[in-house]
């Protein structure tokens, strides 16, 4: 898997065929700071944030509601963090692939460590049981694990050998479910340890994550034949085909919106699935993204996991209407907002990133809830985003799409040849390396790394001599991000 594809513009506005009202939903994303990171699982935390697990990384990390992202690292070294958790203790509990243990990070990034009693049995997948235990999945095990909030670890072998399980969750019958990736198998393990298998119709259907859903059922995703699944808990099946060819479909979650929602890992689409099996699918904006993990927030939104897109993104229910003009531009550009749907009168206010990071402009709207507004474009990654404008007495949510390009400043951007000047440079890919070139003779200056909002200021600006050999009058200057192609240029005159 890659993660050098080239970021393009998006649309990033969608229509959401809901169970009732039509729904216009926006997608979001936030950048990790670890580059190639691999967020995998997510869960909502006690704390008003996500919580998600770093694959590669060997991190666990908190992002709040506003996008800030804080990582914390495992101790056991490449451990591989895979599933997570809130647990019933008020801290978030992790499996650790290949570290062959299970994690518990409180709130404030503590993190203790238990011990699979099995060596080597890959534990994956965690979920909160009914009895206040938490129970995980042993890949290679060939086991369901029960451990307590005390660290307590009791094994039950699966009855099926070599069945790989996998996805896990609380039944909405007092049992637990889970799922068996190489058996193609449903599995159901009462609190005291009994085991009942029920076998996929679909042969090699490698199911991965269980949810119950809303219609006393559960929900799962078929992993190689391409469907999302559904069993009672007496046991019977229905299976319906997703869309889009060879998808992969991993992660699934109840929506608020009272449908299914599921992470399309081959594909980087989400897709939605009523409890009818109606399926409507949405794609990441991100290309190559491999959306895996997926979750409600706090915030009632649809937050996920992009596995080589480095990325968490949200998945927004919006209320109300905004548009931004232009529809892509650099960094600091003129914006001009406009919106409507709001409450009369209200107070609107905009965010620079997800609601409640700095506010990019204030507004209130009119008796007919509408408004205009202007600012200018913050330093943001290369590639799609939106912003988010939040009506402050209604809670109505607007986003608008927009497109972030590269662009270099100059300081100074005059001045004789070989003088000192230094690049700074904006809108290009979160943690990218980026090469400088001076245009006439082309002669790479240096190599500059941007940080996780794409910019190289300040003190990671890059310093540089214009060369000796530079004609007199204007220079084109410009970057170009090594993983995203994205380029940027500025003028130098040469005195």
């Amino acid at each position: 898997m890659s993660n050098s594809a080239i970021l393009f513009p998006a649309a990033l506005l969608l229509t959401l065929p809901a169970i009732l009202p039509a729904q216009p939903i926006a997608i979001a994303q936030f950048p990790v700071p670890t580059l190639a990171s691999g967020p995998n699982e997510i869960a909502p935390g006690p704390d008003g944030a996500l919580w998600f697990t770093e694959f590669n990384a060997n991190h666990i990390a908190r992002i709040a509601i506003a996008g800030a992202v804080r990582e914390y690292t495992v101790p056991t070294p490449k451990s591989i963090p895979d599933g997570l958790t809130a647990g019933p203790d008020g801290a978030l509990w992790f499996t650790e692939f290949a570290g062959n243990k299970i994690g518990r990070i409180t709130t404030a990034g503590a993190i203790t460590e238990y011990r699979v009693p099995t060596p080597a049995s890959n534990p994956a997948e965690i979920a909160p049981g009914p009895d206040g235990a938490l129970w995980f999945t042993e890949y290679s095990g060939n086991q369901i694990g029960r451990i307590t909030t005390a660290g307590a670890i009791t094994e039950y072998p699966v009855p099926t050998p070599d069945s790989a399980p996998h996805g896990i969750t609380a039944g909405p019958d007092g049992a637990v479910w889970f799922t068996e990736h190489y058996a193609g198998k449903i599995g159901r393990i009462t609190t005291a340890g009994s085991i009942t298998e029920y076998v996929v119709p679909t042969p090699g259907s490698y199911p991965a994550a269980i949810v119950p859903g809303p219609d006393g059922a559960l929900w799962f995703a078929e992993h190689y034949t391409n469907k999302i699944g559904r069993i009672t808990t007496e046991g019977a099946f229905t299976e319906y085909l997703v869309p889009t060819a060879a998808s992969y479909p991993v992660g699934i979650v109840a929506g608020p919106d009272g449908a299914l929602w599921f992470t399309e890992y081959a594909t980087g689409k989400l897709g939605r699935i009523t409890t009818a099996g109606s399926i409507t699918e949405y794609p990441v904006p991100t290309p190559n993204s491999s959306p895996l993990g997926i979750a409600v927030g706090p915030d009632a939104q649809l937050w996920f996991a992009e596995y080589t897109g480095n990325q968490i993104g949200e998945a927004l229910f919006t209320t109300a209407t905004l548009a931004v003009a232009p529809a892509t531009g650099s960094y600091r550009t003129s914006l001009t907002f406009t919106a409507s749907q709001f409450a009369p009168n209200e107070s609107v206010r905009i965010y620079s990133s997800g609601v409640g990071s700095a506010v990019l402009a204030h507004a209130t709207a009119d008796a007919s809830g509408a408004f205009t507004a202007s600012a200018t474009q913050p330093a943001s990654p290369f590639g799609p985003r939106i912003f988010q404008a939040l009506g402050q007495t209604s809670g109505k949510l607007g986003a608008a799409s927009f497109a972030v390009t590269a662009r270099l400043v100059l300081k100074p951007a005059s001045g004789s040849a070989g003088s000192a000047a230094a690049a700074q440079g904006y809108g290009f890919g979160a943690g990218e390396q980026v090469d400088v070139y001076w245009s006439n003779p082309q002669t790479l200056l240096g190599t500059a790394a941007a940080n996780v909002q794409g910019a190289f200021n300040g003190t990671a600006a890059l310093a540089f001599t214009v060369p000796a050999g530079a004609p007199e009058g204007v220079n084109q200057v410009y970057g170009v991000g090594l993983t995203t192609g994205a380029n940027g240029s500025a003028s130098f005159t040469v005195q």
